[in-house]
């Protein structure tokens, strides 16, 4: 009972401030500032993305928690472009194959629950000319007291973080996911604490299937 009224009522504040950190924001500027047209948002949350969209026509937000959602209503009245709410897990994406033009993910991809599963339906929706749009937080490749405190307090996160994992390795899972990657780099983000600061920001196109 306590922790529901926690995932309902606390944690989408706390979210929705933690994620406002100037270093994020930025990133979310580079990341969706030459979008254009229909985009599906993975993770869409409280909506912070809205102000970064330059050129974008529809914007198909996904967001299975209904209570993060209720917190991005004035940003979507205020939004320049039709913003669709779809309350769907990114593990069954409610559209048709080869039929999206570009996805987004800014932060989601370390607390769906199945990722891999996600990944695949992702790649099913791209078009084949489609990018995957992303930036996360991942596990510490060059640090192994990090890396081990990030497996260490990885069970406690999901907990108080809706799912978060502190130990994806995103670049990985994506390529064996069937990805391959037209930009890619990792960096520090300022004003996040060491042990969730490496970030991986991409771009990435589905490899075609031989038959």
């Amino acid at each position: 009972m306590i922790y529901k009224y926690y995932q309902q009522h606390i944690f989408p504040h706390i979210l929705n401030q933690v994620m406002q950190v100037p270093s994020l924001m930025e990133s979310r500027a580079e990341l969706l500032k030459s979008i254009q047209g229909d985009v599906l948002e993975i993770g869409f949350g409280t909506g912070l993305n809205i102000p970064f969209y330059q050129a974008v026509d529809t914007l198909y937000a996904l967001e299975p928690n209904a209570d993060v959602f209720q917190l991005a209503r004035e940003r979507i009245f205020k939004a320049p472009f039709l913003v669709q709410h779809l309350q769907a897990s990114a593990e069954k994406l409610p559209f048709a194959d080869n039929s999206v033009d570009h996805v987004v993910s800014t932060w989601t991809m370390c607390s769906i629950a199945n990722l891999d599963k996600a990944l695949a339906e992702i790649r099913r929706v791209l078009k084949p000319t489609g990018t995957l749009h992303l930036v996360e937080h991942v596990e510490y490749h060059n640090n192994d007291t990090l890396k081990k405190l990030q497996n260490l307090l990885t069970p406690i996160q999901k907990i108080i973080a809706d799912g978060c994992h502190l130990n994806r390795n995103i670049e990985l899972l994506m390529l064996n996911a069937g990805f391959k990657f037209t930009q890619k780099s990792y960096y520090d983000a300022e004003g996040i604490p060491h042990i969730g600061r490496r970030m991986f920001f991409a771009r990435a196109q589905k490899i075609a299937q031989e038959h």
